[in-house]
C-alpha cells in the first residue's frame, strides 16, 4: 500500500508560475526601451543567466530578480540605467509579495487523502518566500512535515522518506514538474502523480521521464488525486 504522500507547493497547491511569467513579460518591456528586443532573445539569454545562477541563487524570486538585472545589463552593454534597475528590482519584489491563491478543489483533495494516508508537503525554492506561502494557503494543518529544499533530487527525497519511516515504493508524490515532482521520485522506485499546469518555466520542461512510464499518473486536476493514489496502491507489487 502506499503509506505517505507528498505534495509540491508552487502550481499543485497554489498559483505561482503566472506570477513569474507577468515579471518575465514587464522585463522584456522594460530592456525594450534601450534595445531592438527583435533583434536578440531577451527571453532566453533570461533564462540562460538563471540556469547560470542556479547553483548560487538557488530557486524563487529573489534568484530571478538578481539574474533580470544581470541579464539586462549584458543585454544593454551597461547603457542601462539605475532607475530601470530599480524597476527590475520591483518586479522581484512583486513576485515575492503575491498573494497565495489556492487551485480549484485542492483543498478538498488534500483533505480527502489526508483520511487515508499520511501527508508532507515537499516544496523547493526561497525558505523566507516558501515559509510566507504555506502560512497564507491555510493549509499547513493538514501536512504532517513540512519540507523546504534547495533542490528536489533523489538525495532530497530519500532523505525525508526515510525520516518519515517508510520506503520509496510505498511513497507517491503529486506535482506540476516531471523534472522536480516526479522524475528523482520513480527513480528511487516511487510512485509520481503528474498533474500538468498551464504553464510551466522553461527550466521545468527538461527532465528525463519516459512517456508511458508504469509509476506515472497524469491527472487533470485535484479531484482526480484519490483515484489516482488507489490505483497506486492496486499496482504496489506488481511493477
Amino acid at each position: 500500500m502506499i503509506e505517505l504522500v507528498g505534495f509540491d507547493g508552487d502550481d499543485t497547491l497554489w498559483h505561482s508560475e503566472g506570477y513569474y511569467q507577468h515579471a518575465g513579460a514587464e522585463f522584456e518591456r522594460i530592456v525594450g526601451h534601450w534595445i531592438d528586443i527583435g533583434d536578440v532573445g531577451v527571453r532566453s539569454r533570461l533564462v540562460a543567466a538563471e540556469r547560470r545562477n542556479l547553483a548560487l541563487f538557488g530557486y524563487g524570486a529573489k534568484s530571478m530578480a538578481l539574474s533580470m538585472v544581470e541579464a539586462a545589463i549584458e543585454l544593454t552593454d551597461g547603457r542601462i540605467s539605475a532607475a530601470d534597475i530599480h524597476r527590475i528590482i520591483g518586479l522581484g519584489k512583486t513576485v515575492l509579495e503575491h498573494p497565495v491563491e489556492l487551485l480549484p478543489g485542492i483543498r478538498a483533495a488534500v483533505e480527502a487523502v489526508a483520511t487515508r494516508h499520511r501527508v508532507v508537503l515537499i516544496t523547493k525554492g526561497d525558505l523566507f518566500h516558501q515559509e510566507r506561502k504555506v502560512a497564507q494557503s491555510g493549509l499547513g494543518d493538514l501536512f504532517e512535515r513540512i519540507e523546504i529544499v534547495s533542490e528536489k533530487d533523489r538525495k532530497s527525497y530519500a532523505r525525508v522518506i526515510a525520516e518519515c519511516g517508510t520506503e520509496a515504493a510505498r511513497f507517491a508524490m503529486v506535482g506540476n514538474s516531471m523534472r522536480s515532482d516526479i522524475g528523482p521520485v520513480i527513480e528511487l522506485g516511487g510512485w509520481g502523480i503528474h498533474m500538468p499546469y498551464h504553464v510551466t518555466w522553461e527550466l521545468e520542461l527538461e527532465h528525463g521521464v519516459e512517456s508511458e512510464h508504469p509509476q506515472v499518473l497524469t491527472i487533470a486536476g485535484p479531484e482526480a488525486i484519490p483515484e489516482a493514489l488507489a490505483r497506486c496502491e492496486r499496482s504496489v507489487g506488481t511493477v
